[in-house]
């Protein structure tokens, strides 16, 4: 079985949205189908399509983070013993060379990634382009707008 790299506030989260939706979305789809069939003629009940969809909805996205969780290596950053070198879970300051603005990633799964808030995908073009790298390497990027370099200033394990 193929493991997911995954740290371990994206195990938490993951495991409290599928808590969500046991426990309260889908008994309360459940109600709707039930409060939808008592309306009577299930073939123009615009609710009852409804309240079937969403439970589609619900039931894959249990079993897709139930087989996430399944598959899931969980990393505590904060205890990885990497040297000062970049690695999963990390958290990496860097300073693009042309312009000199200051940017800091954390290195995080496919699931947790999320750019406004400073977490990217381990599989992202700029995160494979600083594993490994330490503080003082230079790591170059293939962006759209082209190639930038970063200088990798701090390496932190939070």
């Amino acid at each position: 079985m193929v493991t997911i790299p995954i740290t371990k506030r994206g195990a938490e989260k993951l495991k409290t949205e599928l808590h969500r939706l046991k426990t309260v979305d889908r008994p309360g789809v459940i109600t709707a189908i039930s409060d939808a069939r008592a309306q009577g003629d299930l073939s123009e009940n615009a609710e009852y399509e409804a309240a079937k969809d969403r439970q589609g909805f619900i039931e894959g996205r249990i079993q897709e983070i139930e087989s996430k969780l399944a598959a899931a290596q969980v990393i505590d950053p904060a205890a990885v013993e990497a040297g000062g070198k970049v690695v999963f879970g990390a958290t990496v300051e860097l300073e693009e060379e042309d312009s000199g603005e200051k940017v800091k990633y954390q290195i995080v799964g496919e699931d947790e990634a999320d750019l406004k808030q400073g977490l990217i995908n381990i599989s992202s073009p700029i995160a494979r382009a600083l594993i490994g790298k330490e503080e003082g390497d230079t790591a170059e990027v293939q962006a759209p707008g082209g190639l930038k370099r970063y200088e990798i200033v701090a390496v932190h394990y939070l």
